[in-house]
């Protein structure tokens, strides 16, 4: 049996790498394809598998600039020819689920979202565009958006890596989908005796995890605020720090920003995220979490008074992406704390329920109940857990 595993580029490392490269290590014998890579975004567990590229590669600073490819995207992805493939399994928030493949082939898609700048946020998108860049835009998404809606209707199944993200693979295709949540890997986790004071934010500094909302009301308490993680926001960011108690930490390797989660008071999160990673990296260090309660994250965090018991909450949630919102939830968060009202083995336990291991067991599980002929091609080593 061939197998195939998809992924729509491997610039950076993040949560959609981390998923590509865990399917991955349940075929050994995979081939895996993707538009575009560079070295430092392919994960080592990738490297031990052949990696194909589509012509996007070869295209100068394409690398650099993968987002302002969207005109290329569907004819690179219809370059990845996996005809000869019995089984495609795609780690997609791109357009990487149209690939060419067999009529009889099984394609199953894990979906980490549509295209948002096709779907939920193609008006705030365009807004933030004018004259021909705008056109332009608006011309290509359009043809984008009804090739992506054509190529979701070949997929064999779909698996959403949230509810929040379920309801929204319906609402764009048409299409019900199964809700496997991502792995996080508990190896890293890690706790200390004694927390610091000040607050953590880390990720991408992009402008919708709204970074600069947690930095302002920190600095409006008079807060101690630590961030991990670099990008196109952190310049911005710098300026608004400047004269205040706020560290950049840049981009840390993965074991020391796992010991900044260990060390923080609490993790802000104030993206409206598709499941968010890092809330639960954080709680698996049993770190509680200040966050935004929308979307994923009313999956990942159990927020004050919206859990069965208070004994098992892990977080707050604030109701707004306002700076005064954030204020509110961490003041609230610190009366909250100093009644006991977080334990950190709860915290962490319900970050164990999102590990690895269960991860592919389900996965495992799914792939079977379409295709019982890949198990002899599948490891062996899975433990059999389920959520």
């Amino acid at each position: 049996m061939r197998i195939a595993i998809v992924h729509h580029w491997f610039v950076t490392r993040g949560g959609g790498e981390r998923v590509a490269e865990c399917i991955a290590s349940l075929f050994p014998q995979a081939e895996v394809f993707t538009l575009l890579s560079r070295r430092s975004g392919i994960p080592e567990g990738i490297r031990l598998h052949p990696l194909h590229n589509s012509f996007l590669q070869h295209v100068p600073l394409a690398t650099d600039y993968h987002r302002h490819m969207m005109p290329l995207y569907a004819p690179a992805t219809e370059s990845l020819d996996l005809r000869g493939f019995d089984l495609i399994i795609s780690s997609d928030s791109g357009p990487v689920k149209g690939v060419r493949i067999d009529p009889d082939a099984i394609h199953i898609c894990y979906c980490h979202s549509p295209m948002r700048y096709l779907y939920d946020g193609y008006d705030a998108y365009r807004n933030q565009m004018s004259g021909l860049t705008r056109s332009l835009f608006t011309l290509f998404a359009s043809r984008l958006r009804r090739w992506d809606q054509q190529a979701a209707q070949r997929v064999t199944a779909f698996i959403a890596n949230s509810n929040y993200v379920a309801d929204r693979i319906r609402r764009s295709y048409g299409r019900d989908s199964v809700v496997i949540h991502p792995p996080i890997d508990m190896q890293f986790a890690r706790q200390v005796p004694v927390p610091g004071q000040h607050y953590l934010c880390a990720g991408r500094l992009v402008g919708y995890k709204r970074t600069e909302l947690m930095l302002e009301a920190c600095i409006r308490l008079g807060r101690p605020l630590k961030i991990a993680g670099i990008g196109p926001e952190e310049s911005r960011l710098r300026r608004m720090a400047t004269g205040h108690n706020v560290e950049f930490l840049g981009e840390l390797p993965t074991d020391a920003l796992w010991q900044q989660y260990a060390e923080c008071r609490a993790l802000l999160f104030a993206a409206d995220e598709d499941f968010g990673m890092v809330p639960l990296e954080a709680q698996a260090c049993g770190r509680p979490v200040v966050a935004y309660g929308v979307g994923g994250t009313l999956e990942t965090v159990r927020g004050w008074g919206r859990t069965d018991s208070q004994q098992g909450a892990t977080g707050v949630y604030f109701a707004e992406q306002t700076v005064e919102s954030v204020m509110d939830g961490i003041q609230r968060y610190e009366q909250l704390d100093a009644e006991g009202a977080f334990r950190p083995d709860v915290t962490r336990a319900w970050a164990e329920t999102f590990r690895t291991e269960i991860f592919l067991a389900n996965i495992r599980r799914f792939v079977l109940s379409l295709m019982p002929a890949a198990e002899p091609d599948m490891s062996p080593t899975v433990v059999m857990e389920t959520i």
